[in-house]
């Protein structure tokens, strides 16, 4: 399967590969792709699954957008992490719980500047929900393939064996 998505994606680069090095056009399209399944998935368990209705746990009720939220993530959380780590990063020589909990603390706080940024762009500065929308989506993309790049699958260097 990663041979597969490898060489579709390498394929569609090289007419922009002398504008996009080829990993980060591989991070865009495997983010692409996540984002755009979270999309679809979101719908349908908003709309289909959860009928737009309220969810009572025992302890707690959750909107419908919240859990439709969660249950989407429950998809793309891993697919995000599959897809970065044997398609796009693939040359990390981190441990594979290391990358995972990485990603998860990456993840979280993808999701804390969404919400901080949103609430500046729209009701600090003013600037309309859709534009605050790409110019955030925009800001945390770019912090999200560096922080993976140089931190959640960085290449340690090797140790040198004098024996």
């Amino acid at each position: 399967m990663r041979n597969l998505i490898l060489q579709v994606i390498d394929f569609f680069h090289r007419p922009f590969a002398r504008l996009i090095p080829l990993q980060t056009f591989r991070y865009l399209a495997c983010g692409g792709g996540n984002t755009a399944l979270d999309i679809v998935l979101y719908f349908i368990m908003y709309n289909f699954v959860l009928h737009k209705q309220m969810v009572h746990l025992p302890f707690v009720t959750i909107t419908p957008h919240i859990a439709a939220l969660f249950m989407s993530l429950a998809i793309t959380f891993p697919t995000g992490f599959l897809l970065s780590k044997y398609v796009v990063f693939s040359e990390s020589n981190l441990r594979g719980r290391t990358q995972l909990f990485r990603y998860f603390m990456l993840v979280s706080a993808c999701i804390l500047l969404n919400y901080v940024f949103m609430k500046l762009f729209v009701e600090h500065l003013h600037i309309y929900p859709t534009i605050s929308k790409i110019l955030t989506t925009f800001f945390v993309v770019c912090f999200s393939y560096l922080t993976q790049k140089k931190f959640t699958f960085k290449v340690k260097p090797e140790k040198l064996k004098l024996f």
